[in-house]
């Protein structure tokens, strides 16, 4: 029997399931992640060694009773927090205290709100592919706020990750990004005429820094979820998480857009190609038949509603 791993990052836990080749879900696992945060600011704050430790712990729990060997492959989608790290891949704070340990500023923290508002001010034709208006729960209006107030840390960052791409960088050394986390929260354009950074609109909201070096800090390899990524677990995770060297990794996804491929099996009732009702067991050009006339909602700390185009 071959197994695959996937492993999901929340805003309170890390889960992990390990599936045979089959589809049956065999083992899975939780474990809880911490979080430091001040409601009345509206600042939340995780650590990517304290997240990094609980997938650890989820993997080998559910691996414990089978050959190693025989895990073929793992994949990880988490939440979209902003993971920020030092030259060396070391932990840089992200608060006023100047605590290295809480390094990411999660995806419900909104001490960014000024700085979205200045980003929207510029109406710039980027904003047109994020629905007119940038989120304060994106990446860039908190990497900016990083470079206004806190100096220090500006001064010494290596990396700044989507939380999918850390965990795929942890695992493999590779500082590739997935085109899921850099769409959605990055602002990356990728389309059916180009996949680049927009270096105008970087400019212009007083980001130029990280246009850089080709793009180094925020990433310049970009690849598609499920596309390998790297040479698999290097030895150093492959101890962490006791699986073998070169075991195949994903390129992640966000969490929410994992859970909309359910919208590819789901059986829902409504006329086939054929003018029938679709059977439980569709085929592949059955099952996209209808696609954009579905709605997945991905319930948990909130509930995202998304929609697939075929465009």
């Amino acid at each position: 029997m071959k197994y695959f791993i996937g492993v999901d990052v929340g805003t309170n836990s890390v889960r992990a399931a390990l599936v045979s080749d089959i589809g049956k879900i065999e083992q899975t696992a939780v474990e809880e992640i911490k979080i430091w945060n001040s409601p009345a600011k509206e600042i939340y704050e995780q650590s990517s060694d304290n997240i990094w430790q609980a997938c650890c712990s989820c993997i080998k729990e559910v691996t414990k009773s089978v050959d190693v060997s025989d895990v073929k492959g793992l994949g990880f989608d988490a939440t979209c927090s902003l993971v920020v790290l030092d030259r060396d891949g070391k932990p840089l704070a992200i608060n006023h205290d100047g605590e290295n340990e809480r390094n990411v500023i999660m995806w419900m923290d909104h001490r960014a709100w000024e700085e979205a508002e200045v980003i929207n001010r510029t109406r710039h034709d980027v904003l047109k592919y994020v629905g007119g208006k940038i989120s304060l729960e994106m990446e860039i209006p908190k990497i900016l706020w990083i470079k206004q107030n806190l100096p220090e840390t500006w001064q010494n960052v290596g990396h700044f990750f989507d939380l999918p791409d850390f965990l795929t960088w942890k695992a493999t050394g590779s500082l590739s990004r997935s085109v899921c986390s850099l769409a959605c929260k990055f602002c990356f354009q990728a389309n059916d005429q180009e996949r680049t950074w927009n270096d105008d609109f970087l400019c212009k909201v007083g980001l130029v820094e990280l246009t850089q070096d080709n793009h180094q800090n925020i990433g310049n390899v970009v690849l598609n979820p499920g596309e390998p990524c790297g040479q698999g677990l290097t030895h150093e995770s492959a101890a962490d998480l006791d699986l073998n060297p070169g075991t195949a990794v994903g390129t992640s996804v966000v969490d929410a857009y994992a859970g909309c491929l359910g919208t590819l099996g789901c059986s829902t009732g409504i006329s086939s190609i054929d003018g029938g009702s679709s059977p439980p067991n569709l085929d592949k050009d059955k099952c996209v038949h209808g696609i954009e006339t579905r709605l997945a909602m991905i319930c948990g700390t909130s509930t995202c509603h998304m929609a697939v185009s075929l465009h």
